[in-house]
């Protein structure tokens, strides 16, 4: 048995033709994609952060009204400088520190190279309440410590008691400090190293003088790989201040540990600590949005937006139909050609 097909029936088959009028584009209906397990974890988070907020104020056990007593008493606001202060001189002392030791890291010298590793090793894997401790007993290792001959205890030159030179602040700077340029010198060598190989080579072939090369040239181009990282460690290290309350030292949280030890009121006493600490983060953070803004002068079209901004253009995000489609026509706008 024979089958003919006719171009009678091939027309009948085709019911639609893919031949767009002549001189007309053929618009495209864009459909939306379906997120359902997206809505479904949005509405789970948004359930959650709501019965947070309901539990903070419907719960009287959180004592706001002790949190406002106390948030700026005398001797919270004295904790709290105290640990700003602690957190700015162990910053400047630990990253200038490290950038000494990631220049030492990529030195050609491997006797300079050998003991930045081992310096960044060595601090990096004592626990900072270790070395805390360390530090403040040092004492028990040298009674006295100065300069002298080499190889023995005659310190002829200059000689300090070893319990009064290292008290209780200055082994926690001293500590703070150490542990930081350990991890802010990975942090700065891993910068430089970002930085294209050729930026070196072109500068110096220039003839440019060694110090020109790294702070007009390398320096820039390798911060916007250091700064996240850097504040992350400065954050890192405001929160981490609170670890010296093992040496009795009057930063914020030891002192919200005394006044709860003396009135039983230990939450509404650490929501104190809480706030201070996440006021102080959150200001960082907008000061690292400024800095990496500024970095990024030279090397983005369009500057990153600030949070503020970002915000602004989540509220007014409303879906274009028009957009959408011009970007499947590939016409400005969605307009036909």
């Amino acid at each position: 048995m024979t089958t003919h097909v006719t171009a009678a029936s091939v027309s009948t088959d085709n019911h639609h033709d893919p031949t767009p009028p002549s001189g007309e584009a053929t618009p495209l209906r864009v459909v939306p994609l379906r997120h359902p397990w997206r809505w479904v974890f949005g509405f789970l988070v948004v359930f959650a952060v709501a019965q947070l907020v309901w539990t903070l104020f419907s719960n009287p056990r959180w004592r706001w009204d002790t949190v406002a007593d106390y948030l700026f008493a005398p001797s919270i606001i004295n904790g709290l400088w105290l640990t700003l202060w602690l957190t700015a001189v162990s910053a400047v002392l630990g990253f200038v520190l490290g950038a000494l030791l990631a220049l030492a890291r990529l030195s050609a010298s491997p006797l300079l190279r050998s003991f930045a590793w081992g310096f960044i090793w060595f601090f990096r894997s004592i626990p900072l309440v270790v070395q805390l401790v360390i530090w403040y007993n040092l004492g028990y290792l040298f009674s006295t410590i100065g300069l002298g001959w080499p190889f023995t205890y005659d310190f002829w030159i200059v000689e300090f008691n070893t319990n009064q030179l290292i008290s209780a602040g200055a082994a926690a700077v001293l500590g703070l400090s150490l542990h930081q340029a350990a991890y802010s010198a990975e942090i700065i060598r891993a910068g430089i190293l970002s930085v294209d190989r050729g930026q070196f080579e072109a500068s110096a072939a220039l003839g440019l003088p060694r110090h020109t090369r790294f702070f007009r040239i390398v320096l820039p181009q390798a911060a916007p790989a250091i700064i996240p990282n850097a504040f992350n460690e400065v954050i890192g290290l405001l929160k981490g201040t609170s670890v010296v309350f093992v040496l009795a030292i009057p930063e914020l949280f030891y002192t919200v540990q005394v006044i709860y030890n003396r009135n039983q009121l230990v939450i509404p006493l650490l929501l104190v600590a809480v706030i201070w600490y996440t006021v102080f983060t959150t200001a960082l953070s907008l000061l690292q949005n400024l800095i990496e803004r500024r970095f990024a002068r030279g090397a983005q079209r369009a500057l990153p937006p600030t949070p503020g901004a970002r915000l602004w253009a989540v509220i007014r995000r409303r879906p274009s139909r028009d957009v959408d489609t011009a970007t499947h026509t590939g016409s400005p706008s969605g307009a036909r050609a």
